[in-house]
């Protein structure tokens, strides 16, 4: 930005987010979204691609619990295809790959199956276990005539934990969603350690954190010079780790109000209430954003914040230039900014990287 003077944070009305990808960012604003990535020439390639108005400026984007629908589409939508895009840049194998027609779709439908079979449906299944074996749950009985009219009790799936009673609201299903949520949040926490442990993750989670600085600086009205953004926190109050801990909480509790139903039941509920659980969660995050003056508010956000310690680092100003330029392409936009204020720097040799190099 220039110098003429720090812009008032209220006068900040649209909430902007973004997303690591590799040797680079992912900013989306109400109206575009722009993917900034290092080639190993050192040179900054963007890809920019307006936004639907119906989404992100629509009836949607204005309704409580409903807009919450955006931050899985961003995270399963634009999100994968831009990782998808800047594996290629960044190996310098550069391709049209398509944000539309029947890849990107395909590509969204595969991951959303496995997100949901890792983060929904195993930590279900395991729970489900767990609790039968802790004896939370029993084995589902049937009643039946034998041939001489006498009723015989059969234990249904032979021992099996997946054929089990339903169990009503009350102590022992809250235990067991309990557990679901203990079990959802260690593949979680395991995951995201896995990936920190590997030289590609440690540097995608230090362009995590400069897409963070970024944005608190602009939140902050500062100027978006390298600089200036690196002196800004690493943490933020809507970063998608900290909406994926709040959908762990609010999945417990909103679990807890329907028991456990039989085993076909309760995985139909868990894809189902997918959307419930990201509007709840999305909600959430909006509300304490928006107050962090408040002691308890900031209080409550502390297991958020710890928990972005595993998905962000330390990034280098190089990385912070990159996540600069994707936001002031996202601002330009917006009509926030001239076109020479959005201009891509030159290339710096000497800051690229090869992925999988060391």
């Amino acid at each position: 930005m220039d110098n003429k003077g720090k812009r008032a944070p209220e006068e900040m009305k649209f909430s902007y987010g973004g997303q690591a990808v590799i040797e680079g960012v992912m900013m989306r604003g109400a109206h575009s979204m722009a993917v900034a990535v290092r080639n190993p020439q050192g040179q900054i390639v963007i890809h920019e691609q307006p936004l639907s108005a119906r989404l992100y400026r629509g009836r949607i984007a204005r309704t409580p619990f409903l807009r919450g629908l955006i931050g899985l589409w961003d995270a399963m939508g634009l999100g994968i295809r831009a990782l998808m895009w800047s594996a290629d840049v960044a190996l310098d194998d550069e391709d049209d790959i398509s944000f539309h027609g029947p890849i990107g779709w395909l590509t969204i439908g595969i991951s959303l199956i496995i997100g949901i079979g890792i983060f929904f449906l195993l930590p279900t299944t395991a729970a489900t276990g767990i609790g039968s074996a802790l004896g939370l749950s029993t084995t589902a009985e049937e009643i039946v005539l034998d041939e001489d009219g006498n009723e015989v009790v059969l234990e249904n799936g032979g021992g099996n934990f997946l054929a089990y009673q339903a169990l009503p609201i009350g102590f022992d299903a809250l235990v067991i969603n309990l557990i679901e949520g203990v079990v959802q949040l260690t593949i979680l926490v395991v995951y995201i350690w896995f990936v920190g442990r590997t030289t590609d993750g440690r540097r995608i989670f230090a362009y995590h954190g400069a897409e963070h600085k970024t944005i608190n600086a602009y939140e902050a009205g500062d100027d978006l010079l390298p600089e200036i953004v690196s002196q800004h926190p690493i943490e933020h109050p809507r970063c998608g780790t900290a909406f994926l801990l709040t959908v762990v909480f609010v999945s417990v509790f909103l679990f807890s109000l329907i028991g456990r139903p039989p085993f076909a039941l309760l995985i139909l509920s868990r894809v189902l209430f997918i959307p419930v659980i990201a509007g709840v969660a999305y909600e959430f995050l909006k509300y304490t954003a928006a107050n962090l003056d408040k002691a308890w508010i900031r209080f409550m956000i502390r297991p958020n914040l710890a928990l972005q310690h595993l998905t962000t680092n330390e990034p280098g100003l190089d990385m912070i230039e990159v996540a600069i330029v994707s936001f002031k392409r996202v601002l330009l936009s917006e009509g926030l900014l001239e076109e020479e204020e959005a201009a891509i720097p030159p290339a710096r040799p000497e800051a690229a990287h090869v992925p999988g190099g060391d």
